[in-house]
């Protein structure tokens, strides 16, 4: 690897606090300011917490991904496996048994905010999505996004995503997902199939 390509690497239990300064420095704070994926202007308080990026380690359905520069920590992104299920045909007044879809949900993804616009971003989020379909089983990718994130939603278009028309409320009242600056917070929920 050269000194710009970064490598991967699964995170374990030792890199709990080191993740969660990364996620912080990259969505609060003025330290987030650095970069242009920053949630300032809409939230306080924390992104993460040791707690739940040690129990992410931990769940068999998940994935956290790093991303290292030497050894350094630059990125990460979760990958982590759910089911949908597909409504079964009824055939003969008998119903056939349902298929099941493993769709990937993409979250607490991070660039440390001084390399971000670099390419980073786009290496990190590909190799999530390879792990999602090669490893996971995954059939498509989902992830939420703050709808007020005008700035993020079309990077993530430009990589294959779509609205989905489907949204989600913010969790108002609970600070472990940050205390918000505004009342009219929501996600939205962005798709991409995974092609093999």
């Amino acid at each position: 690897m050269s000194a710009g390509t970064p490598s991967f690497r699964y995170a374990g239990p030792s890199d709990v606090d080191a993740i969660v300064r990364l996620v912080e420095s990259a969505y609060r704070g003025d330290s987030s300011r650095a970069g242009w994926t920053t949630e300032a202007d809409l939230l306080d308080g924390q992104r993460t917490d040791p707690e739940e990026v040690l129990t992410l380690t931990r769940d068999g359905r998940a994935r956290l991904l790093l991303a290292q520069r030497a050894s350094e920590l630059v990125g990460c992104v979760l990958i982590r496996a759910e089911t949908a299920g597909v409504a079964g045909k009824v055939v003969a007044h008998e119903a056939v048994a349902h298929e099941v879809e493993v769709v990937a949900h993409i979250g607490l993804f991070a660039v440390q905010p001084t390399l971000q616009s670099r390419g980073l971003g786009s290496a990190l989020l590909a190799e999530a999505e390879r792990v999602a379909r090669e490893e996971l089983g995954a059939a498509r990718a989902e992830m939420t996004v703050i709808e007020q994130r005008l700035d993020l939603l079309p990077w993530y278009e430009r990589r294959g995503y779509r609205r989905t028309g489907v949204t989600e409320p913010f969790p108002y009242g609970n600070p472990r997902f940050g205390l918000p600056r505004r009342a009219d917070l929501r996600f939205l929920v962005l798709a991409k199939p995974l092609t093999r």
